[in-house]
């Protein structure tokens, strides 16, 4: 049994969509991050991904846990060519594509991006290969919301559409267990 529990990193505050761009996150909350690092196993492993906001946001919540190198291929969702824009100005530009990308998420990919189906594929080939070489233990992973969805489609075995109708708010804990056969899933976007 290898438990998981993806913390979304601390806030950004933009105001337009951010996947690999390199944004720092706003760790002033320091009363959260506490009760987020007493909330974590203190035995666990702890990941993240190589952008700055889930690399700063590990940091902050690793007190004794042991580090592993942060990994590329936790990143968010690759928005291409939408990175750092509105929701709104997309829209206005491509309104069907942009309709499809977030109304049927699988194979439509932003312009320059990646689709849905590509992040999960990236995402669950690190999450296997961390149970693989890390089983029985807590893995705490720091990603983003895309990262975090996708192990949430997999382990209740849902549509990518059903899983975007979860919450997952920054600095929550989404818990998921593998159990060797199969997931199990615990809270999702817990506020400790």
């Amino acid at each position: 049994m290898t438990r998981l529990h993806l913390v979304r990193h601390g806030p950004t505050h933009a105001k337009t969509i951010v996947g690999w761009s390199d944004l720092p996150a706003d760790l002033s909350d320091e009363a959260t991050i506490a009760r987020l690092h007493d909330h974590l196993p203190e035995g666990a492993l702890v990941i993240s991904s190589d952008l700055s906001r889930a690399v700063d946001t590990a940091s902050a919540i690793q007190g004794t846990r042991r580090r592993l190198p942060h990994h590329r291929d936790l990143r968010e969702i690759h928005f291409g060519r939408w990175e750092l824009r509105g929701f709104k100005d997309i829209e206005a530009e491509d309104p069907e594509l942009s309709f499809a990308y977030w109304d049927n998420p699988g194979d439509v990919r932003p312009p320059e991006g990646e689709s849905w189906n590509e992040v999960r594929a990236r995402v669950d080939a690190v999450i296997d290969r961390l149970i693989a070489d890390h089983t029985g233990r807590d893995l705490v992973i720091v990603a983003h919301f895309g990262v975090i969805l996708t192990q949430v489609q997999r382990a209740l075995d849902i549509s990518a559409y059903e899983a975007f109708s979860h919450r997952i708010d920054n600095l929550s804990v989404t818990d998921i267990t593998h159990h060797g056969d199969r997931w199990s899933v615990g809270r999702i976007n817990h506020l400790p």
